[in-house]
């Protein structure tokens, strides 16, 4: 029997979870293979050895019955009780779920109507007009389904960031133990911090690669060895990623980290400034071409710059997006950093759908060098989400007010919303009760399927109310999984600098939403952004540096950011819009 990786354990609770929701189970016995499936996938040591050692209980969301499903599954490779679910709801039906607009309901419906159990099926009948005949369907439905099947066959297998950046963090950090490393940096898609990525590459300087490679693919989150080398060795880990290492010598190390840290765009352009002064550039040197083959090398990045006459460039820019007529005019901006940010305009406690209170969010974020939080649960109508009628809101109010008190006068609390965006364009509270508050965040979570006119009226309705401060994760995303809502981009962005609303960057790695192309013409045209981690729990206010990132992508500067204000500015800008 094949060894199965975390991810393929992860991929069998998911698929029980999936199947449940499509016959129409229990949410909360859904949500427990979710849970358990997402536990999984996150672990950072192989799933056998946990077994092992007795400890599958242990574990956050893994009680008796799924702890014993997967001991089951890790001695026999399957699941009965899977199985027995299989013969009750085919399993290609859970493929129909990742179809954007496609939910459950609309799943059951294909299938107990029309029999359909795969996407070509729906496909053909979509193309055919057979859908539109269904209960609650249309054509325009119809067509927004095969719109969903072609994205769905436009979409990779990359990672989310949120995933990646931690794992690849900790096989550096171990590299970086071992006496003969002299240093190394991830590299890749991964340290241009993009939002997905397809595998980790990893650098480091040594002159002796032999011990080094035998400990990587010796780790013991190793599922299957790709590849052992003298210089570059290959593993899939048991998550499910691939890693790549390669040791270069210490005075060639700086062309390296350049050439494989990329894109492959800036490369080129890099190559061709290097031909113009008579050098040609790859992984290893500048040599020149002037038939002497003499080499020029380079032990770190800023040298390789400096010989084609450029600053460093910060690899979030190197997308060949300007950075290097930027680098050649000395107007390389200030990108905004971490220690830049002093407030959290976005989090969630337990009075709606967070698992920490007020007071442990903001003592969390205290303790992390903040002065300023807005507590913003959700609203009414998200049922969902637990969202607080107007009498909690206020109730959460004089919450709010009692526990700020207790904080001293070096850190504020402030109270606000995440208000829906209903379906119909209309908010979710009234103007009367918004009124009262110190800070609005006005976002979409449902009819992100719309058409585009009416999509962009919500976000613009939202926009023009005098009561609402900002937008949160504008399009709606989740990476990798949901595309984000469409939209009249440059429409939204013009009323947003015209009436003065920020827009988000949500930190949260599974939205990263402003992305950075629409936060980049968002600061052209004066919009004031805001970086927010959208936190559910204490341990999501960590994630703050990928909406950092994110930004830095995007040419963000400080100045352009909302919270990077102190306490006092802040306060002082609330006040301008007569919330204080």
């Amino acid at each position: 029997m094949a060894r199965l990786t975390n991810r393929e354990v992860a991929a069998k609770f998911d698929l029980i979870a999936d199947l449940l929701q499509i016959r129409g189970d229990n949410i909360f016995r859904i949500n427990s293979y979710r849970n358990a499936a997402q536990t999984i996938r996150d672990l950072p040591r192989d799933l056998y050895a946990i077994q092992a050692e007795g400890r599958l209980t242990e574990l956050p969301d893994i009680g008796g019955a799924i702890a014993a499903k997967i001991e089951e599954l890790l001695t026999t490779g399957e699941i009965k009780f899977l199985k027995e679910l299989a013969e009750e709801v085919p399993v290609s039906l859970a493929e129909l779920l990742q179809i954007n607009g496609v939910g459950p309901k609309k799943v059951k419906l294909f299938w107990e109507e029309l029999g359909i159990t795969t996407i070509d099926q729906l496909k053909a009948a979509a193309e055919a007009g057979q859908l539109q005949k269904l209960s609650g369907m249309g054509k325009k439905s119809e067509q927004k389904i095969l719109e969903g099947i072609a994205a769905l066959a436009n979409r990779t297998n990359r990672i989310s960031i949120g995933v990646a950046l931690p794992i690849a963090l900790q096989i550096l950090n171990d590299l970086l133990q071992m006496p003969q490393v002299i240093k190394g940096d991830i590299a890749g898609s991964l340290r241009r911090r993009r939002a997905t990525i397809g595998d980790i590459d990893i650098l480091v300087a040594a002159e002796d690669a032999a011990p080094i490679m035998d400990a990587f693919v010796s780790r013991s989150d190793v599922g299957r060895v790709l590849g052992h080398g003298p210089t570059k060795s290959s593993i899939e880990l048991v998550q499910g990623l691939q890693a790549d290492l390669r040791v270069l010598p210490p005075e060639r190390y700086g062309t390296a980290l350049s050439y494989f840290t990329g894109s492959q765009a800036h490369n080129i352009r890099l190559r061709e400034l290097a031909l113009k002064q008579g050098l040609s550039l790859n992984e290893h040197a500048f040599t020149k071409t002037d038939g002497s083959n003499e080499e020029i090398l380079c032990a770190t990045e800023a040298e390789v710059y400096e010989v084609l006459g450029l600053p460093w460039i910060p690899p979030e820019l190197r997308e060949d997006r300007g950075e290097i007529e930027a680098a050649l005019r000395g107007e390389l901006p200030t990108l905004i950093t971490e220690s830049d940010i002093c407030g959290d305009l976005h989090m969630h406690t337990t009075w709606s759908d967070g698992k920490n209170s007020i007071e442990e969010m903001v003592t969390a974020a205290k303790e992390r060098g903040l002065q300023y939080v807005v507590i913003t649960d959700h609203s009414q109508s998200l049922g969902i989400a637990n969202g607080l009628s107007v009498e909690r809101l206020l109730a959460q109010q004089a919450e709010i007010r009692r526990i700020n008190a207790l904080m001293g006068e070096d850190f504020h609390i402030l109270h606000g919303t995440e208000m829906e965006i209903r379906a119909d364009g209309t908010l979710d509270y009234p103007d009367e009760i918004l009124a009262q508050l110190d800070f609005v965040i006005a976002s979409l979570h449902v009819g992100l399927r719309q058409e585009r006119d009416q999509i962009t009226k919500r976000i613009l309705n939202a926009i023009q109310n005098p009561h609402v401060d900002m937008i949160g994760h504008l399009r709606g995303r989740l990476i990798p999984e949901r595309e984000g809502a469409d939209m009249d981009i440059d429409a939204i962005l013009a009323s947003a600098a015209k009436h003065g609303t920020i827009l988000e960057i949500n930190a949260n790695p599974r939205r990263l939403d402003l992305d950075e192309s629409h936060a980049r013409h968002a600061q052209d045209l004066g919009v004031r952004l805001a970086i927010n981690t959208d936190a559910h729990d204490t341990a999501q206010l960590d994630v703050m540096h990928f909406g950092v990132s994110n930004a830095r992508r995007g040419w963000i500067r400080p100045e352009t950011v909302i919270n990077t204000q102190d306490a006092s500015q802040f306060l002082n800008w609330l006040s301008a819009r007569n919330h204080l």
